[in-house]
């Protein structure tokens, strides 16, 4: 049963037990919940950081009123990148997460529209983000929106031992 939309707003510090929950349902979906290391020390440190020139995240929450009681069915988790080409800023959405059974009730729209006008009234060149290729109705629904995918670039990481190895070189 969908969510009755309330709001789409910036997460709280309220927020983050239930955050956390999201990212590890997120998780579970996408077959990785054994990587998940975040906890809500993590979360708090990122989103509210008590450091006013640290790097900061964002996250904005969908508010639903839900059967099962709950309030934040969705996110949006997100930060400010540069682009070198267009001189601006724009937004790199990490994680755009709903329910699964409060999809397909324009939950998922809801949080990408707000982001995009985040960008729209900050003169952010773009939003951009990653998707599963195996994660079909996601690219679907971002396609339908009007997204494009950017071939010809490869994503490349380092972590673990080899970002240790090279950090102490």
């Amino acid at each position: 049963m969908p969510a009755a939309l309330l709001s789409v707003r910036e997460a709280v510090p309220d927020d983050v037990p239930r955050l956390v929950e999201l990212v590890r349902e997120l998780a579970e979906y996408e077959r990785a919940v054994h990587e998940v290391e975040a906890t809500e020390e993590h979360f708090r440190a990122a989103l509210f950081p008590t450091d006013p020139a640290a790097a900061r995240s964002h996250a904005l929450v969908v508010d639903g009123e839900t059967p099962d009681g709950s309030r934040v069915v969705g996110m949006a988790v997100w930060y400010v990148t540069f682009s070198t080409w267009l001189g601006r800023h724009g937004i790199w959405l990490e994680d755009l997460y709903v329910r699964p059974d409060q999809r397909g009730s324009g939950l998922g729209k809801a949080l990408l529209t707000r982001l995009a006008q985040i960008a729209v009234e900050r003169g952010y060149g773009r939003v951009e983000w990653w998707v599963l290729d195996w994660n079909t109705p996601s690219i679907d629904f971002y396609r339908a929106l009007g997204a494009q995918p950017q071939e010809g670039w490869t994503v490349y990481r380092l972590d673990g031992e080899a970002l240790a190895a090279l950090g102490a070189s």
